[in-house]
């Protein structure tokens, strides 16, 4: 278990009164620490460890000493608790994996007169992703939220909360979770990692409530918190029309083998403000749906993957635009296409798994997110599953929490 950030409106406190009667004197002591270690080493997965003892000495006498060491398994103590919650529930646990998305490719048609702009892009779900923990909470009255990374809001701010909010608005269910997110998708990425969350929360709570909505009524109701969420509830290929809400299921057009490596930069593209550096005028005028049918017929290639926000993205953040021009240089032709996912600040490379060497070399990139990552889909009535072990890394580091 890693180290984990809490927030709950509600604190309970549970504790258990033991008495060790052959013994007249009793001294505990507990040692408790979390320490994640992220390796730079690219395909090696983070390190986890976990010390948790619980040391009991104890004497019946000057001459008798007896010492006894516990070891306290916090996840033991929290799947007991769940067991407890509602023994009638039809589902009291759910872990679901949460994917995210890279536009494949991204046209801007049009800015709306709601301040929004139009677009047309083929999304389509890839196979690195967060995990997810449900549980029903004992309350019934708050949601709790942790987390394994710093940084991620957990309050009703973050989507997760926000879709749970809205299926019991939509519903009027009263079940209220604990939810432990496992991060492992980066934020301002232009991957759809918090999107991908808050489709996953309202795919569980509709399974914790005994599905009371069709996933058309989820996908439907989803578009009212955020424009990207309502394709996760396609199979995972779709095009993507309107605000991202018109989702068009789409057969899929890309081979599941095709490899790629997503390298991002530390630094984040801030939507708005690519939003707001974009010119219409300036765009390619090529029609989304040519894109679409070469893309079904041919397969990807550099000339297909079109980002109308690429552009601003490279006026937000300059080096994001050197860093792609060194991946197509230094790729000597093992990359199909490199492009911008969505609106930055993730580089994808599609048709080889390893990033080019002076990604590990160059000490401007020391602290890039790598991973590689392939197209995946879903079946109808299921939810996405991790295909395999992800090989992700970040820049070092060491947090070390106490809980």
């Amino acid at each position: 278990m890693a180290s984990s950030h809490f927030l709950c409106n509600s604190h309970h406190l549970y504790s258990s009164n033991s008495q060790i009667n052959s013994f007249r004197n009793v001294s505990l002591s507990l040692s408790s620490s979390y320490r994640v270690r992220l390796s730079s080493s690219f395909g090696k997965k983070p390190q986890f460890q976990r010390t948790q003892l619980v040391t009991v000495m104890a004497s019946g006498s000057k001459t008798d000493r007896k010492q006894v060491e516990i070891v306290y398994d916090p996840d033991e103590r929290l799947n007991k608790l769940a067991d407890e919650v509602d023994m009638d529930a039809g589902v009291s646990r759910l872990t679901l994996f949460s994917p995210c998305k890279i536009n494949v490719f991204l046209r801007i048609t049009s800015k709306r007169e709601d301040g929004f702009h139009d677009l047309a892009s083929l999304f389509h779900v890839i196979s690195l992703g967060d995990k997810i923990k449900f549980s029903l909470s004992p309350s019934k009255l708050k949601d709790c939220l942790s987390t394994n990374v710093p940084g991620v809001p957990l309050d009703d701010t973050n989507l997760i909360i926000k879709a749970l909010n809205l299926y019991r608005e939509k519903t009027g269910s009263d079940k209220f979770f604990w939810i432990h997110l496992d991060k492992k998708v980066p934020t301002g990425a232009g991957l759809g990692g918090g999107s991908s969350n808050a489709a996953t929360a309202l795919w569980a709570a509709n399974q914790f409530s005994g599905c009371l909505a069709t996933e058309k009524e989820l996908q439907e109701w989803s578009s009212e918190i955020g424009s990207d969420i309502p394709f996760f509830f396609s199979h995972g290929a779709a095009y993507c029309t309107g605000r991202g809400e018109i989702v068009q299921d789409l057969p899929p057009p890309i081979s599941f083998d095709l490899p790629m490596v997503l390298i991002k930069p530390p630094q984040a593209c801030s939507t708005a403000e690519v939003y707001k550096r974009l010119r219409l005028d300036q765009a390619i005028s090529i029609d989304p749906l040519t894109l679409l049918e070469k893309i079904s017929r041919e397969g990807i290639s550099q000339d297909v993957c079109v980002n109308d926000l690429e552009s601003p993205a490279f006026e937000v953040l300059p080096s994001l635009k050197r860093l792609k021009q060194r991946i197509i240089a230094a790729g000597c032709g093992q990359y199909d296409a490199v492009f911008m996912s969505g609106s930055g600040s993730t580089i994808v490379g599609i048709g080889s798994p390893y990033p080019p060497q002076f990604v590990y070399d160059d000490e401007e990139y020391q602290d890039v997110f790598l991973s590689e990552a392939s197209f995946i889909t879903r079946a109808a009535n299921q939810w996405y599953t991790e295909p395999f072990a992800m090989n992700a890394s970040s820049s070092p580091a060491d947090i070390s929490h106490s809980v």
